[in-house]
């Protein structure tokens, strides 16, 4: 099956070695998002919503990338450093999440590489025409 990587311009990324997303045929798995503007330097600090929208418009750009959308995503995980920041995060992600109704896991961790983040959120994708898909 032909491999895609989808990168972002992350200097992380050749450091690493890691990509925003892969897709494997009709796969595609995005990894822990985090709240960073195109520059690496964190959005809205101290604000879980500003965070998780800005999370949310860097996966929607990589599913794009992979010859996908939100109507294919079949999983998301939020990862919290502050569980109560639950209900914002997900108001957040129902406005991209809504029509596919993907499953989700939401969990409390104690902090990210980043202590300026509040939240990263992972997708995974399964494109149901894999061929015509991709770019």
């Amino acid at each position: 099956m032909k491999r895609k990587l989808v990168l972002n311009g992350n200097p992380m990324e050749e450091i690493v070695g890691f990509s925003r997303a892969v897709r494997v045929g009709p796969y595609i798995t995005i990894g822990g998002t985090a709240p960073v503007d195109s520059e690496g330097k964190t959005v809205g600090i101290g604000n879980a919503e500003k965070q998780a929208q800005r999370i949310f418009e860097i996966i929607g750009d990589a599913l794009e990338q992979a010859g996908s959308g939100w109507q294919d995503v079949v999983r998301t995980r939020i990862i919290l450093t502050n569980i109560d920041d639950w209900k914002t995060v997900v108001n957040v992600r129902a406005k991209y999440c809504q029509a596919a109704k993907p499953v989700d896991t939401i969990m409390q961790i104690t902090r990210f590489v980043n202590p300026e983040w509040l939240v990263e959120v992972e997708a995974d994708a399964v494109v149901s025409d894999a061929e015509k898909n991709i770019p």
